[in-house]
């Protein structure tokens, strides 16, 4: 029952997450990055706070510092790095960018965590690392207009999310999912809170365009963001980091089918990529 259930998380998350990037992308009509990754955060931390504020008693005052370091890394500058790619790149080629997250886990886990790895799940982050390259290459070509020197916040991301998911299977795993999550977005509300404050959104939230883009972002913040997590840590409890950033894997395939609805472009070889990605997920996922 546990292995089919780490499969129906793995495709819940790569729909929530898949979708998250169009998402983003309609936030930056009314929105610049910072005041869309605070409102992503206050959301999602209003949502937690009002179904899991009991559970922050669960967790020891010992364990608060790896909640702030998590909540760094999981969340709190993602949220930003991931809407400031996006103001010059396709939301599509954003979320291929964010599959390099397993091959950082892996990565990190060995070098800084000691955690051990069996050869078939490096076999797999790397052939699923081959297939992130053929997308990313061919979307390069393919859009010669964008500046992709904005990839790098979109890689910086997926760094802090290798971190994240290492940090959370050593140090938090006995913690409950909800507790983690709510602690994360506590920490994490003051400091968005203020960015929110200096970023100008309060002299400009009375246009329709930017009450409308507010609106989406209300929708990643409270799903894309609060209940994810919750998924999210759950399955890097009861699988492995590696199995568990292999989302990252599955979240462009959906993404390019929203991509394809707004108009973005699609080619024959990034289906290829795709399909040798879905190969990957398939052999890291060894226990």
């Amino acid at each position: 029952m546990a292995k089919q259930l780490k499969w129906i998380l793995l495709a819940v998350l790569a729909l929530i997450w898949g979708s998250s990037f169009i998402l983003i992308k309609k936030g930056l009509v009314g929105l610049n990055p910072f005041q869309l990754g605070s409102l992503r955060i206050i959301f999602a931390a209003l949502f937690l706070l009002l179904i899991g504020f009991k559970s922050l008693s669960k967790i020891p005052l010992q364990q608060w510092k790896f909640i702030a370091l998590t909540a760094m890394f999981g969340t709190f500058i993602p949220a930003y790095c991931f809407a400031l790619a996006e103001t010059n790149i396709d939301s599509s080629i954003t979320s291929i960018l964010n599959s390099l997250t397993p091959l950082n886990a892996l990565i990190l886990g060995i070098l800084i965590f000691k955690l051990e790895y069996k050869r078939a799940q490096v076999l797999g982050v790397i052939i699923g690392f081959i297939g992130t390259t053929l997308l990313i290459l061919n979307g390069a070509m393919h859009h010669p207009s964008q500046n992709y020197g904005y990839a790098t916040f979109a890689i910086l991301g997926a760094l802090c999310y290798g971190i994240n998911v290492n940090l959370i299977k050593k140090y938090l795993s006995d913690l409950s999912p909800l507790s983690i999550t709510t602690g994360n977005f506590l920490v994490m509300s003051i400091p968005a809170s203020i960015i929110l404050y200096f970023s100008g959104f309060f002299d400009i939230v009375h246009l329709e365009k930017v009450q409308h883009s507010a609106g989406f972002i209300l929708i990643l913040g409270i799903v894309g963001t609060g209940v994810a997590n919750i998924l999210f840590f759950k399955l890097i409890q009861m699988s492995s980091p590696v199995f568990a950033t292999t989302v990252t894997y599955l979240i462009p395939i959906v993404a390019f089918f929203w991509g394809v609805l707004d108009g973005e472009l699609l080619t024959f070889v990034q289906y290829i990529g795709a399909a040798i990605i879905l190969f990957g997920v398939f052999l890291s996922s060894k226990k």
